[in-house]
C-alpha cells in the first residue's frame, strides 16, 4: 500500500513568541530539522506543508531534494493548511500527517502507524492511553481534510469516524510532545 507523510510546518507558532520553526532542541538540533530528518528517515514519500512567507526554507529543502506545498492561506489556520496540502498530495492510498513542532517522535513509531494504515482506516498512536500523532489517514477521508478550514484540524474528522479509528499502542512519549512554547525544549524527562 502507497502511504506518504505529510509534514504541517507552516505556522510560526504565536505561542512561542517566535518562529519556533528556528528554535534549538537541548541536543542541539534545530525544531523543525529534526521532525523533517524523523519522517525522512523512515523512507516514506514526504511533502512539507510551508506558509507563504517561507520562500527561504522552501528553497533549502527543495536543495536538499524535499518536496515542499506552499499553503497561501496557512495564516489562516491548520485546518486550512491540511486542506491546501492534501489537495495538492500525490495518489497516496493514506497520508500519514505530522506535525512541524513533534521533533521527539520516533521513526519507529511512525513506521508502526505507516504500516498499520489502511484505505478506509484512520490510525493514531498511544502512549500510556492518550492519543497522539502522527495519524494516518485513508484515503476514504482524504476528501474530509481537503475540505477543513480555518483553525480546527482533524479532530473532528476522528470524532465523527470513530468506527474507523485503530489504536495503535506505542512506547514512545514523543507521540505526545509538542512544542508551543520556550519552555517546551526542557529536555525529555526519564522515564
Amino acid at each position: 500500500m502507497k502511504v506518504g507523510a505529510l509534514l504541517l510546518a507552516a505556522g510560526r507558532g504565536t505561542r512561542f513568541g517566535s518562529d519556533k520553526r528556528r528554535a534549538r532542541l537541548p541536543e542541539g538540533d534545530l525544531l523543525l530539522e529534526r521532525s523533517i530528518a524523523n519522517l525522512a528517515g523512515t523512507g516514506l514519500p514526504l511533502r512539507v506543508a510551508l506558509g507563504p512567507g517561507d520562500d527561504a526554507l522552501a528553497k533549502t529543502l527543495a536543495g536538499r531534494g524535499i518536496e515542499t506545498i506552499r499553503c497561501t492561506d496557512a495564516p489562516r489556520g491548520m485546518g486550512a493548511t491540511l486542506a491546501a496540502a492534501v489537495q495538492r498530495l500525490p495518489r497516496w492510498e493514506a497520508v500519514l500527517v505530522a506535525l512541524g513542532d513533534m521533533p521527539w517522535v520516533r521513526p519507529q513509531s511512525t513506521m508502526a502507524v505507516a504500516q498499520a494504515a489502511g484505505p478506509a482506516l484512520i490510525c493514531v498512536p498511544c502512549h500510556r492511553g492518550r492519543r497522539g500523532h502522527p495519524v494516518a489517514f485513508g484515503a476514504r477521508f482524504l476528501p474530509e481534510l481537503a475540505a477543513l478550514d480555518g483553525d480546527r484540524g482533524a479532530r473532528g474528522l476522528l470524532q465523527r469516524h470513530a468506527a474507523a479509528v485503530r489504536e495503535l499502542i506505542v512506547d514512545d512519549p514523543g507521540v505526545l510532545r509538542d512544542v508551543d512554547r520556550p519552555a517546551d525544549l526542557a529536555p525529555f524527562p526519564s522515564s
